[in-house]
């Protein structure tokens, strides 16, 4: 990892991290997901996020749990290379990553001020947002990009 490894930590550093921003006063977003293909609905999405608070942070599903979850031809960009990509982008202050199929316990960790996700959610069907939600904080629904999925980019590629 290059230019960018300043940003990639541990979770462990990660909550180190978010609790000093909020010390300084910075309401932290927290989103998370695979990005195993990042594309311009991502892009679009993570911008979207970042205007929500001060600082952004991004959790990638490991390799193991993208495989879980999307299959076993996924996913085709290793963790290393997807938190890489993620950490190269502007208004990404710090990428992490999780180990189990949601990211509960490390938003635990986190506590992050605003949860984001996309608009195939709804705020009730966040994983975290009680726990965001009880310590005054709140959950946010971006609108969903149609036309954008790296599941059809793969299908296209095929």
């Amino acid at each position: 990892m290059e230019a960018n490894n300043h940003k990639i930590l541990g979770p462990e550093a990660a909550a180190r991290q978010v609790r000093s921003w909020q010390q300084q006063g910075y309401d932290v977003v927290f989103t998370n997901g695979c990005f195993d293909i990042l594309h311009t609905g991502h892009i679009r999405y993570l911008a979207s996020s970042a205007k929500l608070g001060d600082r952004l942070i991004v959790a990638l599903n490991d390799d193991a749990s993208v495989r879980r979850l999307k299959g076993a031809s996924r996913p085709v960009n290793h963790l290393e290379d997807r938190m890489e990509v993620m950490a190269a982008l502007s208004f990404v202050d710090a990428v992490t990553w999780f180990t189990e199929d949601t990211p509960f316990e490390l938003i635990s960790a986190l506590v992050p001020d605003i949860i984001t996700k996309g608009g195939d959610y709804t705020p009730q069907s966040v994983v975290g947002a009680d726990m965001v939600t009880e310590k005054g904080g709140r959950v946010e629904i971006i609108r969903f990009e149609e036309g954008y999925s790296s599941t059809s980019i793969l299908d296209r590629a095929r």
